[in-house]
Order: structure tokens, then C-alpha cells, then sequence
């Protein structure tokens, strides 16, 4: 996915439709594309493990709401949900904010402006390298601090953001913002799926992973892109010009809050081997 992420990236900017409605025809025809590929796939019928006469809530998968009774997972979901709301800044501004830069003169012309995707591209490229690093951060200081330190990651992605422009040393600040991007993705992201493999019953398992997809991509990208739409006009646009600097310090405030209150809130002993004792 990361892979394909990063080629539409560069295949829309490179050839100049990275802002244009020939980005949606490139998109549709990849999409196709892939339908009709799909078609030569082998059959894979679906595993029936759950019993015909089970409600049809569970089903559904609803049987996993109940983990919200118990205070680490109900306290792990709904941070979930404040990070999700991290990453929908960051894919919904990010690209936006190199761009504008193209409104001052002096920078109308610099290949910030110009290749502002591919720039945000070294964030994929980033997150491809992290994950590689997942295991041995893991082992060595365990879930909830991987995820604290995905929570810091995020404050410099936006910290690094808000001092970041066009000239050289603005661009090196952009460049640390997206390679610390694949750390505040990846270790939260990884850490929790495998915190729930950890920490459930096999029975309710996919479907707990299915609510963390949920709240992070789901609620949290909702509720991330709506409210921060509604701060940045009120509180940071002028007569249509955006304050970015603190805009990207807004952010970074509102990551480092999440850290510090995950850190206080989220109880959970590290314990080397249960990672490596994940099983399905």
C-alpha cells in the first residue's frame, strides 16, 4: 500500500496533475484496472468460524464495543481515535502548505513548491524504513513506549513543519518533519495492532482490530478533518491567508497534550516476551 502511495504520488506530480481533475481519470483508470485483474485471482472462499445460531450483532462484529468496559482498552481506543485525527492533519494539510508557499515571489519558483509531493513523498519513504525498526524498539522498551514515542514524532512533524520553508535550511526542517512522519505512523499504528493481539480473546480479536481501524481511521480521521477545518478558519485565516507557523505549532501543541495525558493515563507493564508471543 505504502509502495503504491508513493508511486501516485510521483506519477501525479511529475506529470503536472498533482492539483488538476486529471488526477481523479488517473485514479479511476488504476482502479479498473485492478478490478479487472482481480477477476484472475483464485477463488478464496470465506472461513466460516463463527457458529450459524450466534447473534447477529456478533456476527457484525459489535461484540467488540465491550472491550470499551475495560479501562486500558477503552483508554488505548480512544487515543487511537486523537492520533487518527493527527494523521488526517498531516495528509490533509501537509501538501497545501508546501504548495502556498508558491504565493511569495521569492519562492514561487523553488522545487519545494514545484515537487511539493514528492517532497511529502519522503514520508512514505520514511514509513517504509520505521517499520523495520518496530521489532527491536518493541523488545527493547515495549508497547505504550513505542506508542509515546510515536506521540513525540508527531509533535516535531508539526514543530519541524512550522519553521520549514523554501530556502535551504527551511527545506532541511521539511525534510526531518516527513522522515520523523514514518516513526509517529508507524510505531502507533504497528504497536497498537500487536497491543491488541496481546491483550484480547482470539474470539473477538479481528473484530477488535477492525474497531481500532475504526476509531483511529475512521472517527479520528472524521473528526480530525472537521474540526481542524473549523479552527484554521476561525482562529488562523485573514482575509484568506493562512497563519501556518502557527497553525503547525497549534498541532504540535495539541500532540504533545495527547503524550503527555497518554502517559499518565495508559497503564501497561512491559513485558519483552509477549510480542514475541503473539499467535492467532
Amino acid at each position: 500500500g505504502t509502495i503504491g502511495f508513493i508511486a501516485a504520488m510521483w506519477l501525479t506530480n511529475l506529470t503536472g496533475n498533482k492539483a488538476s481533475v486529471n488526477m481523479f481519470y488517473i485514479s479511476a483508470l488504476a482502479a479498473f484496472i485492478l478490478g479487472i485483474y482481480s477477476f484472475t485471482l483464485p477463488q478464496c472462499p470465506p472461513q466460516r468460524l463463527i457458529d450459524k445460531d450466534v447473534s447477529f450483532a456478533k456476527k457484525l462484529g459489535l461484540d467488540a464495543f465491550k472491550l470499551f468496559g475495560t479501562y486500558k482498552m477503552a483508554i488505548f481506543f480512544i487515543f487511537s481515535m486523537f492520533l487518527g485525527a493527527a494523521l488526517q492533519l498531516t495528509n490533509m494539510y501537509g501538501d497545501v502548505y508546501l504548495s502556498e508557499f508558491g504565493n511569495m515571489p521569492e519562492y514561487a519558483d523553488s522545487f519545494v513548491v514545484q515537487k511539493s509531493t514528492l517532497i511529502m513523498s519522503i514520508s512514505q519513504f520514511s514509513e517504509t524504513a520505521f517499520i523495520l525498526a518496530i521489532p527491536f524498539f518493541l523488545k527493547r522498551f515495549g508497547i505504550k513506549q513505542v506508542m509515546l514515542i510515536s506521540m513525540l514524532a508527531w509533535v516535531l512533524r508539526f514543530g519541524f513543519f512550522a519553521y520549514g520553508d523554501p530556502s535551504f535550511g527551511g527545506t532541511i526542517l521539511i525534510i526531518m518533519s516527513c522522515i520523523v512522519y514514518g516513526m509517529a505512523f508507524d510505531f502507533f499504528n504497528i504497536s497498537g495492532s500487536l497491543f491488541i493481539e496481546t491483550t484480547t480473546d482470539s474470539s473477538i480479536r479481528s473484530s477488535a482490530q477492525g474497531l481500532f481501524m475504526m476509531m483511529s481511521n475512521g472517527f479520528g480521521a472524521f473528526f480530525g478533518g472537521i474540526i481542524s477545518g473549523q479552527v484554521i478558519d476561525t482562529y488562523f485565516t485573514l482575509n484568506g491567508v493562512r497563519d501556518w507557523h502557527n497553525i503547525w505549532l497549534a498541532f504540535a501543541a495539541y500532540a504533545l497534550v495527547i503524550a503527555v495525558a497518554f502517559s499518565v493515563l495508559f497503564k501497561h507493564k512491559h513485558n519483552p516476551e509477549e510480542v514475541a508471543n503473539v499467535s492467532h
